[in-house]
């Protein structure tokens, strides 16, 4: 009797036992919880145009921290900087004013450039006036140092002090060589940023890329919409590490110099063969760039759910708040960059994904970190922030999963993985999407360099694997072709522009699928003690190496 007694008494602990494992190995938890109308409402709020387009430094942004923060803590979020929600964010806004025109000296005649038409230019100092005086020009190839790939466009060439005109891309892409770099899939080093911050390591003045349509992936018409205008960038309390002047130039006016200087333009091919040495020209350029510069702090938001078993360890999920603001009135006579998709709708499922996860029976045995980033269109400035002032540590950080943009127009039968071959987390997705009958697809653009555009990037760049996904096009009981031309429709019509803006009849059906399949990685992570790690051949694979001791 005593003995049935015991067992009686133990029959509902171990029925609960039980039903916490079931729940917590259970693939399907959590998964019926997301729903569409919650992340509208979300949505409808972010891109209302009382936010105002939700650009850094203005009211809206002030109305968006304070409506996340109010969010976080509704969904029971703990403060997810020490005791806080936000992480302050320092940044300085500079207008650059640069003069109409760059003149070029050199043996064969002077002549000048014309700025808006043939090049554009800014600067990321804060001096009142950037003076570039009969700055020699020089032609770098790809401006890439790649020691993996043993190649060093700047051996042998000094450019302290003077303008390098390097070509965008990776080397591979023009001639089609798969040999070299990822051939047409656009490495980190491919990317203009990379181009701008190598040559300031480099000592160079400053740096003009060279612009094709095929190899930047957008018209020069995009750059010119930087002429003559505002950005933002991070306050790191030191301009010496920055170009004087950063910008590009069209192909034709690069050649344009290259004559003058009395160079061959085939030259510029030969900027894709292995051990190419750039060249010092025969040419001098000089302009100016005037400056207005404002200094202000803008905001990350941070809210946490703490893990149960090992607190110290963490997956971090985010999507960008910001958008573009108000503009000039467009034929319609409106100005708000609502910015519904890009990416209220990220920032709505990011709150989707902490109501969901903090309603789960069992709570995560690792520390969920919710990051809604600022200034994502200015740069990826507030990921970059917080990758170099990480609240939690770095070695520590499991995994990073981004949300940028979400469908809208129904369920589909693939997931997109943007980056492929970067890391174990594309495995897991791509496990996740067969369990419930969907496959992955890869980035069909990949010369784009769409990994290195949002602000997974940032962490991955200082070694965190991170899954960037996009939405499908093989839309289920829809013609081939409708996925796509959607998406296409959205990029002519309405990024970045006043017309992305909030629709009631959207079918988000296809958005909880994917983020559904977001939910299974991030519980794998989060409930089993794994380590995700890049793949060889990764550019960031090193960078992760470094901190393996303090994982352990």
């Amino acid at each position: 009797m005593l003995n049935r007694k015991l067992f009686l008494a133990a029959l509902p602990l171990a029925l609960l036992t039980a039903c916490e494992l079931n729940h917590h190995n259970d693939p399907d938890a959590g998964l019926n919880a997301f729903k569409a109308d919650d992340i509208k409402g979300y949505i409808k709020v972010l891109a209302s145009d009382s936010f105002m387009g939700r650009k850094p430094f203005t009211e809206g942004e002030t109305r968006t921290v304070d409506y996340l923060q109010s969010q976080f803590k509704a969904i029971g979020l703990e403060p997810g900087n020490n005791g806080a929600y936000t992480q302050d964010v320092p940044m300085i806004d500079v207008w650059s004013k640069p003069a109409a025109t760059m003149a070029i000296q050199s043996p064969k005649g002077n002549f000048d450039l014309k700025g808006f038409d043939e090049y554009v230019f800014s600067t990321p100092k804060t001096d009142s006036v950037i003076t570039l005086d009969k700055s020699q020009l020089v032609f770098a190839g790809y401006g890439v140092v790649a020691p993996e790939y043993n190649w060093n466009d700047y051996a042998g060439l000094d450019v302290k002090g003077k303008i390098v005109m390097v070509l965008v891309n990776d080397p591979g892409f023009n001639n089609n060589d798969t040999t070299l770099f990822k051939g047409k899939t656009m490495t980190y080093y491919g990317r203009w940023t990379y181009k701008f911050e190598e040559a300031a390591r480099q000592g160079a003045k400053g740096c003009l890329v060279i612009h094709t349509t095929a190899a930047a992936s957008y018209p020069f018409s995009v750059l010119q919409n930087g002429w003559n205008t505002s950005a933002l960038r991070l306050d790191n309390g030191n301009d010496a590490s920055l170009l004087d002047a950063e910008g590009w130039i069209t192909m034709a006016a690069c050649k344009k110099v290259l004559l003058a200087a009395g160079q061959d333009t085939g030259i510029i091919a030969k900027a894709d063969i292995k051990g190419f040495k750039g060249v010092a020209l025969n040419a001098w350029a000089s302009t100016s760039i005037h400056t207005k510069v404002t200094r202000n702090k803008s905001h990350n938001v941070i809210g946490k759910i703490t893990g149960s078993k090992y607190p110290d360890e963490y997956l971090v999920v985010t999507a960008h708040w910001d958008h573009l603001g108000v503009g000039k009135p467009d034929a319609t006579g409106d100005s708000i960059y609502n910015g519904a998709i890009d990416n209220a709708s990220g920032t709505a499922s990011l709150l989707e994904f902490a109501k969901v996860f903090k309603g789960l029976q069992t709570p995560p045995e690792r520390t969920v970190v919710f990051l809604a980033v600022t200034g994502e269109e200015q740069g990826l400035l507030g990921s970059s922030y917080y990758a170099s002032h990480p609240v939690y540590p770095l070695a520590k950080a499991v995994a990073n999963l981004n949300v940028d943009e979400i469908n809208w127009y129904g369920k589909t039968k693939d997931i997109i993985v943007v980056g492929k071959g970067q890391n174990d987390l594309e495995d897991m997705l791509k496990d996740a999407a067969e369990g419930r009958g969907r496959y992955i697809a890869y980035d069909n653009s990949p010369q784009a360099g769409h990994y290195y555009r949002s602000d997974h990037f940032s962490l991955a760049k200082v070694g965190v694997p991170a899954l960037a996904q996009g939405f499908g096009i093989d839309v289920i009981g829809k013609p081939a072709g409708y996925g796509q031309a959607q998406q296409d429709e959205f990029d002519d019509k309405r990024y970045h522009n006043v017309q992305d803006n909030y629709n009631p009849n959207w079918d988000l059906s296809g958005a909880i699928d994917d983020l559904q399949l977001l939910f299974i990685v991030a519980k794998k992570l989060t409930y089993e003690h794994t380590w995700p790690q890049w793949k060889e051949g990764s550019e960031f694979k090193a960078e992760r190496d470094k901190t393996a001791k303090e994982r352990q």
